[in-house]
């Protein structure tokens, strides 16, 4: 089986899972006056999970392919030490270090420094324009999430005593 359908397959059990967890066990503990909301804090998850499911098993079954003959392009497992792989692990080790960092740095420091670094391993050089579009883009998001949909995020590390 090519690599697409392994991971496909992993992306399928994952999918499974989450599908699980959003169709059964989130909505158990909804207070009486919310069951009858239509849209529910599972909704989203519930969506997400089935279309996922679908795109996988798409995949798994070979269906996106068609009949065309494999490509030079197409990821060969074979020669997987040719790719990025490095580049790759290097971003999920920032996501980790940005999701046990949000709260105690606060939204703005944790998402500048996700941003900004995760472009310098991407490989962009100009830090006269990347830390600028990280501060305004980090700025942005937490004026709208802070303000516009009035959800409290921390914006400073704890020990500035901000609140929350």
């Amino acid at each position: 089986m090519a690599l697409d359908r392994w991971i496909a397959l992993v992306i399928l059990m994952i999918c499974l899972a989450y599908g699980y967890a959003a169709f059964f066990t989130m909505d158990a503990g909804l207070p009486p006056f919310m069951q009858r909301n239509p849209i529910w804090p599972s909704t989203f998850p519930k969506i997400l999970s089935v279309m996922a499911a679908l795109v996988a098993l798409a995949v798994l079954l070979g269906l996106e392919k068609g009949a065309a003959d494999p490509k030079p392009m197409d990821i060969n497992y074979r020669r997987l030490t040719d790719y990025k792989i490095g580049q790759a692990l290097a971003l999920l080790g920032l996501m980790v270090a940005y999701a046990l960092l949000l709260r105690p740095a606060g939204f703005l420091i944790a998402t500048v420094g996700f941003l900004a670094i995760g472009a310098i391993i991407l490989g962009e050089r100009k830090l006269h324009i990347l830390i600028p579009v990280a501060l305004i883009a980090a700025g942005v998001v937490w004026h709208l999430v802070q303000q516009v949909l009035g959800i409290y995020l921390r914006p400073w590390p704890f020990f500035l005593g901000t609140g929350g």
